[in-house]
């Protein structure tokens, strides 16, 4: 006899693959409700992203080499998270400060790892990860049912492949490890070195060199400030509309803000578009992430066009494969783990049966109407899950679908003060704020729980 699930139907067998904080929690709620949950996690411990190691990439910093060992980490040594520690927990599980930890309101990635730790302990979720693991291979079979294809990797030891049939494949994987670049015309031939922030680690490797870093969204903006102190000098391109002509940066004397790229040249120049050149020794692309399932084959019900997943109903279903394939994590510029909560409940309640999707028709549309809106605005495809401008509506709408109380109001405020004071003062908004009467709010909030 089978187990059944919370509601009396039959359980379900579910595969989780990835166990950083989109996967502990899609485990967390698939056994709340009864389902039968394996995760599958190629590291040996639970964080995903949030896992800081010193090694990159081998034999390619700029990620473009397929063949290449890719490190799963994109962490630097010194990152703290630009976001308050009581926005960023889970609706259920706060945030706070440990004695003996580090109480920053805006903590280093080792504090956030070691809330993720403390949530896989007190929610027994260890026992369902697979360590060590590899997904290589993720197919759906005649019964609609799903192969899944492993990999177990021990050190010193010969690997043992397993294929598995499971219900449901929910996808956690991630997606900060397989870098985009950016195209600039001529960089064949210019004889400097080229890095992705994929592989940054620590400024020491850039001491005394002329660095030009593309991009000045968080991490571009984090380590051109991290490198500062010992490069000879920083120059930032932006693509910013805002950003017209070369500027030095306010309280800086070896920092410099530019518009893009136009060119680079075989002496070593990288010319920009205000006409403005430096002779560089490095050029370090903090450009982001392409989305990649190389071990998901879907016959093309699901591709990645321009950093579009799609189709994908609400950014989680591929409404011709729903409920029995979903993704968790796609969207960002967000509160990522409150929203991957509230998509993981959404998913095991479908599951469960117990709230219904649309139908794949109706799902198609909605699709459909959302990339006629998207391109309506001017958004480029590649900002298909740029939630910037939503997620407090997509959030509260998931709540809805669920049953359970929307993201509450200091939350959403604790954001939206962050991002302000990160434009306003971003040198000290980890240290300075104003916003302490929504800490007073989240710290009654959680003494409700």
């Amino acid at each position: 006899m089978g187990s059944t699930a919370s509601d009396g139907l039959e359980a379900k067998e579910v595969a989780v693959i990835g166990a950083g904080a989109a996967g502990l929690v899609a485990a967390r709620e698939l056994k709340r409700e009864g389902h039968r949950v394996v995760v599958f996690e190629r590291g040996d411990t639970v964080g995903g992203t949030w896992v800081y190691t010193s090694e990159v990439d081998s034999g390619d910093l700029l990620g473009r080499d397929p063949s290449r060992m890719v490190v799963q980490s994109s962490l630097y040594k010194s990152l703290r998270t630009n976001l308050p520690r009581e926005s960023m927990g889970f609706l259920d599980y706060p945030f706070t400060a440990v004695a003996g930890r580090d109480d920053r309101r805006f903590p280093s990635h080792e504090e956030v790892l070691a809330y993720l730790s403390d949530f896989a302990l007190d929610f027994d979720l260890l026992k369902l990860i697979r360590f060590q693991t590899d997904v290589f291979h993720v197919t759906r079979v005649a019964d609609g049912r799903w192969l899944v294809r492993s990999r177990k990797v021990l050190s010193g030891e010969e690997a043992v492949d397993a294929s598995e049939v499971f219900d449901a494949v929910v996808v956690c994987s991630g997606h900060h490890t397989e870098p985009r670049i950016a195209e600039i015309p001529g960089v064949d031939r210019w004889p400097g070195k080229q890095i992705h922030s994929h592989n940054y680690r620590v400024p020491e490797p850039f001491e005394d060199k002329v660095v030009v870093l593309i991009g000045d969204a968080a991490s571009g903006s984090d380590i051109s400030r991290d490198i500062a102190p010992m490069a000879k000098e920083v120059h930032i391109s932006s693509r910013s509309a805002l950003i017209e002509t070369t500027k030095r940066q306010p309280g800086s004397d070896n920092m410099w803000l530019h518009p893009t790229i136009k060119s680079a040249h075989e002496d070593g120049k990288v010319v920009f578009t205000d006409g403005s050149s430096v002779e560089a020794d490095v050029i370090l692309h903090c450009t982001g992430y392409q989305y990649h399932f190389s071990f998901l084959e879907t016959n093309g019900f699901v591709t990645v066009d321009d950093n579009r997943v799609g189709p994908l109903y609400k950014h989680v279903f591929p409404p011709p494969l729903a409920p029995s394939l979903s993704f968790v994590g796609i969207p960002w510029k967000m509160l990522p783990f409150p929203m991957f909560e509230l998509q993981c409940k959404w998913v095991a309640g479908i599951l469960s049966e117990k709230i219904s999707l649309p139908t794949e028709k109706e799902m198609m549309e909605d699709v459909e109407a959302f990339y006629s809106q998207i391109e309506s605005v001017g958004y480029p495809k590649r900002y298909t899950h740029n939630m910037s401008e939503c997620q407090f509506e997509y959030d509260d709408w998931l709540a809805m679908q669920c049953g359970c109380p929307m993201v509450e109001s200091w939350r959403k405020g604790m954001y939206e003060a962050a991002s302000v004071n990160r434009g306003a003062r971003p040198e000290t908004y980890r240290d300075e704020w104003d916003d302490h009467d929504l800490v007073l709010q989240a710290q009654e909030c959680f003494l409700s729980l």
